[in-house]
């Protein structure tokens, strides 16, 4: 059940029958912010932590029907996009949200599984450059990712920093790159670039840690407090704290404090 008052955030995105990636870490994610959840699911998976064993997307005419419905029940104040797949999705999707410019989008561009699967056609990824970005308030790639938009390698924090600019050039959308997957580095910063300037978020480094479902949560945490109506700095800035909490409290305890 959902009060009068309750934002609405929307998550568009594949389902992880793990449980702690995609649609369900979006989903955990809301709620967890005080934000009513909605969803429309782009794919089935089969997976857990270890691997992706089966992928099935669900049609597009499906796909743009939960989102006609979600928008004629429970109207969202902020959505962000996950695994799209194919470029038919993610057409259907931007075409939707065409409509609804001045909705906060957040992109988390999902192009490969921890695990290595494909998660994101090539022609999905053109797509998603070509017609999705440009209605992004935020976009929102790991290091790998943001090779792959920039074509440029990273490999220190300067890089980062760089990589960000040059998607905010390209794409017209702010660029949140995080530097979660940078090796050598004792902090996990991440850079924002946007057209109100730049910032550097830090939080300490979790050592020995390999969860599943960070970048699901982190931009999830985002797209909450946007729909909760915080500015894009302050959201991210709150969901970095949410993010480093969340990674530290799911670390094993040590074997002496058990």
């Amino acid at each position: 059940m959902r009060a009068p008052d309750t934002p609405v955030a929307l998550t568009i995105a594949g389902s992880d029958s793990g449980g702690e990636a995609g649609l369900q870490a979006d989903l955990k994610t809301f709620a967890s912010l005080k934000v009513h959840g909605a969803c429309a699911i782009t794919c089935v998976t089969a997976q857990n932590r270890q691997s992706v064993t089966r992928l099935e997307p669900c049609s597009p005419r499906m796909v743009r029907a939960q989102l006609e419905a979600v928008a004629a029940g429970c109207p969202p104040s902020a959505a962000k996009t996950g695994m799209l797949f194919s470029a038919a999705i993610v057409r259907e999707v931007a075409a939707f949200l065409n409509r609804s410019r001045a909705l906060p989008l957040v992109v988390d561009p999902v192009i490969v599984s921890t695990s290595g699967r494909r998660l994101l056609q090539p022609a999905g990824l053109a797509a998603l450059q070509r017609d999705l970005l440009p209605l992004a308030a935020l976009v929102t790639p790991n290091v790998m990712e943001a090779e792959v938009l920039t074509g440029q390698k990273i490999v220190s924090a300067q890089d980062l920093r760089a990589a960000a600019a040059a998607i905010h050039r390209k794409f017209g959308c702010a660029a949140l790159v995080k530097g979660g997957h940078l090796a050598g580095t004792t902090e996990a910063v991440d850079f924002l670039c946007s057209d109100q300037g730049e910032w550097m978020f830090s939080a300490p480094r979790a050592r020995g840690s390999a969860l599943h479902g960070t970048g699901c949560v982190y931009s999830a945490a985002i797209t909450a407090w946007l729909a909760r109506g915080r500015t894009l700095q302050a959201a991210v800035r709150l969901a970095k704290d949410h993010i480093t909490r969340a990674i530290f409290a799911a670390m094993p305890t040590p074997i002496s404090e058990r």
